[in-house]
C-alpha cells in the first residue's frame, strides 16, 4: 500500500490517525515525565525526591532534554540506510518503556543505586528517542503525495494528538506524584509508552501497509536506479540552506519556550500564588496549560489560514510571528517579576502564567507543525529522516541553552532572564522578516508554485560542497 492507495477518513488517509495515536501516547510517556523530573530531582521531603539544587536540576535537565533533540539524527541516518521507519519506531518505542520502568523502581528496591538507576533510565530514554522521533514524524509527510495540498493540515491533525497527549500527561502523571510519590509519575510515563508501542504493533500492518519498512535509500535506488549517493540538484541544495536558515531561528525559539519544564516549573512551584479558594493548583498542572491550548487554538488557526487563501503569509514570515508571540509571553513573565518587586517571598498571580502560556502556544503553533510539514516539502526523499532529524538538533542546541540559561536565575534574577529573552526573541522575529524573501525564492516553489517546484526532477545534478 502506497499513499496513492491509502483508503480515507474524515478527507486523511487513515494511517494518519494511526500515527497520531501513536505519538499521542508516546508524547505522553515524554511530557509524563517532563513535568515532573525538576520537580523530582530537587524534592527534598520524604516523596522520594533526590534533593538537588535548582542550578545542577535545571543543568542536567538541558543535558537530557539536548540529548533527546540530538540523537534524532542517528536514529534518521539509521532508518533511512538500514531499518526502515517502522521497525525503528518500534525499537525506539522499547528502549523507552524501559527507560521510564526503570526511572519508575521504587526506592527500596534499587537502593543503594538510586542514582545509577536514573542515569540508566535517561540512557534508555535518550537512545530510544532518537530511533522514535524523526521516523514517526516523516511518516507522515510519506502519506501524501508530492503537491498535496493537504499535508500542512496533516501535521496540524498530527500536532494536536501530540498536545493531547501531553494535555494528559501533566494531569495525570502531577495528580499520580501528588498523591503517590515521584514513582507513581513515573510509572503512567512508561504505561502511556507500552499504549504506544501496543498501537503501532496491532494496526501498522493492516493501515500503512509498506509505507515506512523499506529504508529511504534503498527506496530512492529503486525507484531512480541510481544509488543513495547522487549528487544534490542546484534545487535541493538551495532547499536545504533554507532548512539550515530555520533552524538558526529555531534555536532562539526553543531556548526560549523549554524555560517551560524548567526555569518555569520551578517559578510555579516556588514563586506562584497557586490557590483557587482553598485548593491549590499542583506546579505540574500548568504543563498542561501549553496544549489545553493548542487543543483550542489548532483548529481555529487552521481556519484563519485557509480564510487567507493566496494571502496566506510564508512560512519564514510565520516563524517571525512565533517570534513575536514568545516575547509577548516573556513581557507576562516580566510583569510576574515586577509584581513580586524583586521580593521572593512575595508570591506572584498565576495569571501572568497563564498569559505566557497562551502567547508561547500561539508561537508554537506558528513555528513546530510548520516545520515539521517544511521538511517533508524541502528535503531530498533519500535524506528525509536525517534532515528531521537535524531539524530536531536545533531543539537540542536551543535545550542546552535553556537549561543553561534557567540555571542562573539565582545570579542574575528572573526579571532579568524573562526580559532578555523578551527582547532577543523580538529582535529575531525583525531579522526573519528581512530575509524572508531570499528564503521563499531558495524553495523554488515548494510552498505553492508547481511550475517552480518541477524544476528540481530536471535540474542536472551539481557535486554537493
Amino acid at each position: 500500500m502506497n499513499a496513492s492507495r491509502q483508503s480515507e477518513w474524515l478527507g486523511h488517509p487513515r494511517g494518519l490517525f494511526l500515527l497520531c495515536g501513536t505519538e499521542l501516547w508516546e508524547r505522553f510517556s515524554f511530557y509524563a515525565m517532563r513535568a515532573i523530573l525538576v520537580l523530582y530531582l530537587t524534592d527534598k521531603t520524604i516523596n522520594g525526591g533526590l534533593g538537588w539544587t535548582t542550578q545542577d536540576a535545571l543543568n542536567l535537565y538541558g543535558i537530557y532534554t539536548g540529548l533527546v533533540y540530538l540523537t534524532p539524527v542517528l536514529g534518521g541516518w539509521i532508518a533511512d540506510n538500514f531499518l526502515g521507519q517502522r521497525r525503528s519506531i518500534i525499537v525506539g518505542g522499547a528502549l523507552m518503556a524501559i527507560g521510564q520502568f526503570t526511572l519508575a523502581l521504587p526506592n527500596s528496591f534499587i537502593d543503594p543505586f538510586e542514582l545509577q538507576a536514573f542515569y540508566v533510565g535517561l540512557a534508555f530514554l535518550i537512545i530510544g528517542n532518537g530511533l522514535f522521533k524523526p521516523n514517526i514524524s516523516t511518516m507522515v509527510g510519506h502519506l501524501y503525495n508530492e503537491g498535496d495540498n493537504r499535508r500542512d493540515g496533516a501535521f496540524t491533525i498530527f500536532y494536536m494528538g501530540i498536545n493531547l497527549g501531553s494535555l494528559l500527561a501533566g494531569i495525570i502523571a502531577g495528580t499520580a506524584s501528588m498523591h503517590y510519590g515521584w514513582k507513581a509519575g513515573f510509572l503512567c510515563a512508561g504505561v502511556g509508552m507500552l499504549m504506544s508501542l501496543v498501537i503501532q504493533l496491532v494496526f501498522a500492518n493492516r493501515v500503512l501497509g509498506s509505507i515506512g519498512i523499506e529504508p529511504a535509500a534503498k527506496a530512492h535506488m529503486n525507484k531512480t536506479g541510481t544509488n543513495g549517493k547522487q549528487p544534490l540538484t542546484k534545487v535541493e541544495r538551495d532547499r536545504l540552506k533554507v532548512i539550515v536558515v530555520m533552524s538558526l531561528f529555531v534555536i532562539i525559539f526553543w531556548a526560549g519556550f523549554e524555560q517551560a519544564g524548567g526555569l518555569m516549573n520551578i517559578y510555579s512551584q516556588e514563586y506562584t500564588n497557586r490557590m483557587l479558594g482553598s485548593f491549590e493548583v499542583p506546579a505540574a498542572w500548568f504543563q498542561s496549560l501549553n496544549p489545553m491550548f493548542i487543543i483550542i487554538l489548532a483548529p481555529l488557526l487552521a481556519v484563519f489560514w485557509r480564510r487567507l487563501g493566496a494571502n496566506e503569509p510564508s512560512s519564514p514570515i510565520k516563524f517571525a510571528m512565533a517570534m513575536g508571540f514568545l516575547s509577548l509571553g516573556f513581557v507576562c513573565m516580566v510583569g510576574a517579576a515586577m509584581q513580586q518587586g524583586g521580593d521572593m517571598a512575595v508570591k506572584a498571580s498565576m495569571w501572568w502564567l497563564v498569559g505566557a502560556y497562551f502567547f508561547h502556544t500561539l508561537g508554537e503553533l506558528c513555528l513546530s507543525p510548520i516545520g515539521l510539514s517544511l521538511i517533508t516539502k524541502l528535503a531530498p526523499l533519500r535524506l528525509m529522516s536525517v534532515m528531521m532529524g537535524t531539524w530536531f538538533c536545533a531543539n537540542a542546541v536551543a535545550n542546552y541553552v535553556a537549561g543553561f540559561i534557567g540555571s542562573h536565575v539565582g545570579d542574575a534574577g528572573p526579571l532579568a532572564i524573562f526580559g532578555g529573552i523578551a527582547v532577543t526573541s523580538a529582535i529575531a522575529g525583525l531579522l526573519l522578516i528581512l530575509c524572508s524573501t531570499k528564503l521563499v525564492d531558495w524553495m523554488h516553489g515548494a510552498e505553492g508554485n508547481k511550475q517552480d517546484s518541477d524544476e528540481s526532477l530536471t535540474e542536472k545534478p551539481v557535486v554537493a560542497a
